[in-house]
């Protein structure tokens, strides 16, 4: 996966701007940031998530997911090892962080209008 289709990824989502801080791109709804790339280098981004999903990426891909170091990991910031992603995991990641700070009049599921 490289930063070119990460930072596509996280500006298709509905809202979502790219911003900086720290040297380092981040992507937020609103002022409200749920990913950043280049931390803690270029082969990095990370997605804020909540410490269960963290937790549960972590399990289930360790070669792709780690916590960041420190208070931010256990709190839920992750670190994504853009090189192992692929696109359907890289995706199904940034959608869970955008969908835990995007307002709920953007998060909501859209209801299916049946004929």
């Amino acid at each position: 996966m490289s930063q070119h289709r990460f930072r596509r990824v996280a500006l298709g989502l509905p809202g979502a701007i790219e911003g900086a801080h720290q040297g380092h791109a981040d992507f937020r709804v609103g002022k409200r940031i749920f990913a950043t790339l280049g931390y803690p280098d270029d082969n990095w981004g990370m997605v804020k998530l909540t410490p269960e999903q963290q937790s549960m990426l972590i399990e289930a891909e360790p070669e792709i997911f780690r916590p960041v170091p420190g208070g931010w990991g256990r709190g839920g910031s992750t670190n994504v090892r853009l090189a192992k992603a692929g696109p359907v995991t890289l995706q199904s990641a940034l959608i869970m962080a955008w969908q835990n700070i995007a307002p709920q009049s953007l998060a909501k599921p859209r209801a299916k209008h049946k004929a």
